[in-house]
């Protein structure tokens, strides 16, 4: 949809400038936010939409349909949330493509329409054939289905690796306010509270000295302690004992 500035795209092997009509036929893509004509009826955007593919399958189109419990004789603006959300799906699952495109698909959603979302999602790589790239903000969704994970923080890529390696290459910590004085230079991002400190930490940092409290971080412990990356590094060592006094005052006296 954007020209790019720089750089050269690969799908499947073949460069996309050249290969892009034959390659998007491959592509099922879902866009976050996308409304269709409020008005129309499923059926009328569906033979609109059918035409660009020329592996257009009625019959996947229709398992999808009826597993979604959609009516094709209902407008757009009739639909919820989560109903726009399946159909837009079920247009994208119905050409036989090999990757899927999907953005933000369960944001919105109810906890059971996410869960029925997933269990599709996992159907679909089953068969080892098909790939799936969602970018999402929900971590418990990619616990749940995700092999690899690329976290991407202000355009920078921070971590690009298997589910399973991402989590084991951090490791969260907590100790004492004397021991965050000994580790705080190592840490990712830390945080201050009435018990000492909790922080994020690459597990190759970890000393072995210290008797720290030594846990596993999940995905969003991992996304939270990124974030806080930017506000640390702004404090000056000062600052940081300063802050340090003031907790220990509180709740020392």
């Amino acid at each position: 949809m954007v020209q790019a500035d720089s750089g050269k795209v690969t799908v499947f092997g073949q460069d996309f400038t050249e290969n892009e009509l034959e390659l998007k036929q491959k592509i099922g893509c879902m866009f976050g936010g996308v409304d269709y004509y409020p008005k129309s009826k499923l059926k009328t955007i569906t033979n609109v939409v059918r035409r660009f593919f020329s592996d257009w399958d009625n019959d996947i189109y229709m398992y999808y349909i009826n597993k979604f419990s959609l009516d094709e004789s209902k407008k757009i603006s009739e639909l919820s949330h989560g109903m726009k959300v399946k159909y837009s799906l079920a247009l994208s699952l119905s050409h036989h493509a090999q990757l899927y495109i999907l953005d933000e698909p369960t944001s919105g959603l109810d906890p059971v329409a996410r869960d029925e979302l997933l269990e599709v999602f996992q159907e679909l790589v089953e068969d080892g054939k098909k790939s799936i790239l969602f970018s999402t903000h929900i971590t418990s969704d990619l616990e749940k289905c995700a092999d690899f994970i690329t976290y991407i923080k202000d355009g920078e890529i921070i971590k690009s690796s298997t589910k399973d390696d991402l989590i084991n290459s951090y490791r969260l910590i907590k100790g004492s306010l004397k021991q965050l004085d000994y580790t705080k230079h190592d840490v990712i991002s830390y945080k201050i509270n009435s018990f000492g400190f909790s922080a994020l930490i690459e597990t190759q940092k970890l000393k072995p000295n210290l008797e720290l409290s030594i846990t596993e971080p999940n995905l969003e412990d991992i996304m939270i302690y990124h974030s806080r990356l930017c506000k640390v590094k702004m404090k000056t060592n000062a600052q940081l004992d300063i802050e340090m006094l003031k907790i220990t005052k509180e709740y020392c006296p």
